[in-house]
């Protein structure tokens, strides 16, 4: 009959078969070691993000302050242009001179910290825009202007020329693309023993990767839309809001140019004086009466934009192809068929064609692409 192992026999196999520096008892003093020293880890590293955000904050409240000491500069400056006009010295001779340069150097000094305290001040900019990729999707018809909206965006528009004797191929996969461009040169079949050679390379655009715009209200224009006047020409719209809004009793001025923006219903009036455009955007609403017809218009600031930066990089359309070399043999019609038939043939290293732009000999073109939706950007 075996006999039956003890307990401690057991244990001390187990005991046996753990290295001496190791033992069972030591295994959660390690891992509680570890623990801590990663709450302490945490804890620098919470301590850095609330300096950092004090750090914000402490600039935020710096940036206000020199706003407002800024704006009680301006006013205090302007107060002593009123004081310093030479009607004053008419009205109050008993000023001498004395006092009136005391004040001539009380306003330069004024002036000299206003202008330190504007250098400080950073002007608003857009943030740059995402990267895009960009895609020829074949489109040829005339781009229709859309309405003007009350929100700003950014849409990239890139021209992209093409001079006689080339063509864009647009492929469905980006792979087919890379194979047309690693095989370069290509034998098109045009009819039964003719062939033309043409040349493909890859679309390079210089695509912003990185876009600043200052943006500043015109002191001297206004936007005005809502307008609504069926009956009347609109080659007479401009000499009737003219009128209208010369006039004094329209808080008006005069008018120096009218233009018809894109937009159904928009207008940008430009006045000679800068404070009349003011008047009209502080009123904002004007019930403007032309013949029978009366409409409500709205008169909102007009701003212009000015980029201050702007960083460009080249970018490789991943599905689009550019041929060259290509000869006057057929018409426009023609060699466009026979350029999508050949690269739609996996035998020649092509595959499913989206569409097909081509540029006869002699004449040019002129490619412009911007983004659609998704985020690519197509041409228009």
């Amino acid at each position: 009959m075996a006999s039956e192992t003890p307990p401690e026999a057991f244990s001390g196999v187990l005991n046996e078969n753990l290295p001496a520096s190791e033992s069972w008892v030591m295994v959660p003093e390690r891992i509680s070691c570890e623990i801590q020293k990663c709450q302490e880890m945490c804890k620098a590293l919470e301590a850095d993000r609330l300096c950092l955000e004090e750090g914000r904050r402490e600039s935020e409240r710096e940036a206000a302050r020199q706003q407002a000491a800024a704006a009680l500069l301006r006013g205090q400056l302007q107060q002593l242009k009123e004081e310093a006009r030479a009607e004053v010295f008419q009205e109050q001779p008993e000023l001498g001179s004395e006092k009136r340069s005391q004040l001539l150097q009380q306003k330069a000094a004024l002036e000299s910290e206003l202008q330190q305290l504007e250098r400080l001040q950073l002007p608003q900019v857009l943030p740059a825009p995402p990267e895009r990729s960009v895609v020829f999707r074949g489109h040829t018809e005339e781009k229709v202007e859309k309405p003007l909206l009350d929100t700003l965006s950014i849409e990239p528009r890139i021209r992209y020329p093409l001079p006689g004797g080339t063509a864009l191929v647009t492929f469905e996969t980006p792979k087919v693309a890379q194979r047309v461009i690693a095989l370069q040169e290509h034998r098109v079949q045009l009819d039964e023993g003719t062939f033309v050679q043409v040349k493909a390379e890859p679309v390079e655009l210089l695509m912003p990767v990185s876009l600043e715009v200052v943006l500043e209200q015109s002191p001297r224009q206004v936007l005005l839309s809502g307008l609504q006047f069926p009956s009347l020409p609109k080659e007479r719209l401009p000499d009737k809001l003219a009128l209208f809004f010369s006039k004094r009793q329209h808080l008006g001025g005069e008018v120096e140019d009218v233009q018809q923006l894109s937009g159904p219903g928009h207008v940008l009036l430009t006045f000679v004086e800068d404070k009349v455009a003011e008047r009209l955007i502080e009123r904002g609403q004007f019930q403007v009466t032309i013949g029978k017809e009366t409409s409500a218009v709205k008169v909102s600031p007009h701003l212009d934009g000015k980029i201050s930066d702007l960083l460009l990089r080249p970018v490789v359309c991943p599905r689009t192809v550019l041929l060259s070399g290509i000869p006057d043999v057929l018409n426009e019609e023609l060699m466009r068929e026979a350029l999508e038939i050949h690269f739609q043939k996996p035998s020649k290293g092509g595959g499913e064609v989206e569409a097909v732009a081509y540029v006869p000999p002699g004449q040019r073109g002129l490619a412009v692409f911007e983004q659609e939706e998704g985020g690519t950007v197509c041409l228009s």
